[in-house]
């Protein structure tokens, strides 16, 4: 009755070799542009698919543990010739361009010319999901901190896993509207040596400026029914922690790297309706005067403002300046614009 088990165990055991071996011949080892999954997740980030959506555009869905876990989506326009199979050659200069509140990871190419721009065919752009009012913040959480987290699922999950599968080289500038402007300067200070230039077009450049500029920033972090103590805390209680989010505190770390600032004083402009006002833009344009007082004060090496006197918060502008601040960014990449 037994003398027939080893020969049985010995057959299973060769089937299942053969199985294992023609599994590990199948499975990718290396990115793939197809909707797919990966495999057992791990900690930081992961793709878990990835969607073609349009020329030279490239959808990544991200698994990241710094957001708990959640799966978020990242853009990527794509340069010419760019190949994510080939990790040795081939890293390309990265230009992260961020969101501004209530806008997401599509923002960039749905609303202006971004993925026609010539002179980006030589660059691989990072537009990153950041939460419709997330400001570029690993959340206080009263004292808890945990999800979300999403400066660390940028500048450490993010970054590294584009570095190592997806083309992105060490070679970087950053640039943002609004939420995004502030989160550009943030990432270039609060990250030296990871921007080579930053760029902010009518960004909240120093929200703890005066009581209203505090107030105003306070209503975008309610924003969704959320508790807005969650983001920095107390502007009193937790003043360190707003000290540490105003890029006007941070100024003398960003005084050897090129920054550019652009705004609006918050009246109607050339790409406004006649009569427009805009107190968000007013308010802004106030905090970016005093962000480039200071940055002159410290010794800004290659501040670029170009404060345009009217025009209002909206994306007209924001296309205008993107253009005309990318000399100045694609110089510090080393890119012919």
């Amino acid at each position: 009755m037994f003398a027939n088990v080893p020969t049985a165990l010995t057959l299973r055991a060769r089937v299942l070799l053969v199985l294992s071996v023609l599994l590990a011949t199948l499975t990718p080892t290396a990115p793939a542009l197809a909707t797919g999954k990966t495999g057992t997740p791990r900690p930081g980030a992961e793709v878990v698919a990835v969607t073609q959506v349009a020329d030279r555009q490239v959808d990544l869905s991200v698994r990241s543990t710094a957001l708990g876990g959640r799966t978020v989506n990242v853009r990527l326009l794509t340069p010419d010739g760019w190949n994510p199979d080939d990790r040795r050659r081939q890293h390309w200069p990265t230009l992260w361009l961020l969101h501004g509140c209530c806008g997401d990871y599509t923002s960039w190419t749905a609303m202006t010319d971004v993925a026609r721009t010539e002179s980006l065919r030589d660059v691989l752009v990072v537009m990153p999901e950041a939460g419709w009012n997330g400001w570029y913040s690993d959340w206080w959480n009263h004292g808890r901190g945990g999800d979300p987290a999403w400066e660390t699922f940028h500048t450490v999950e993010l970054r590294r896993l584009l570095e190592r599968d997806w083309g992105a080289g060490s070679n970087r500038v950053v640039a943002g509207l609004s939420m995004g402007g502030q989160g550009a300067l943030l990432y270039a200070a609060r990250h030296p040596g990871m921007f080579k230039a930053a760029a902010a077009y009518s960004g909240s450049a120093h929200p703890l400026l005066n009581d209203e500029s505090v107030d105003r920033i306070l209503g975008f972090f309610a924003g969704q029914g959320n508790d807005p103590l969650r983001v920095w805390g107390d502007p009193v209680a937790q003043r360190r922690i707003w000290q540490s989010h105003d890029p006007f505190h941070l100024a003398k770390r960003l005084r050897s790297i090129p920054v550019y600032l652009s705004c609006g004083d918050g009246t109607a402009g050339p790409l406004d309706p006649p009569g427009r006002t805009d107190a968000l833009e007013a308010d802004f344009n106030r905090q970016n005067h005093a962000l480039a007082e200071e940055l002159r004060r410290v010794g800004a090496r290659h501040l670029t403002t170009n404060f345009y006197g009217p025009g209002t918060h909206g994306w007209a502008y924001w296309e205008r300046e993107l253009h005309a601040s990318l000399p100045m960014l694609l110089g510090a990449l080393g890119v012919d614009g």
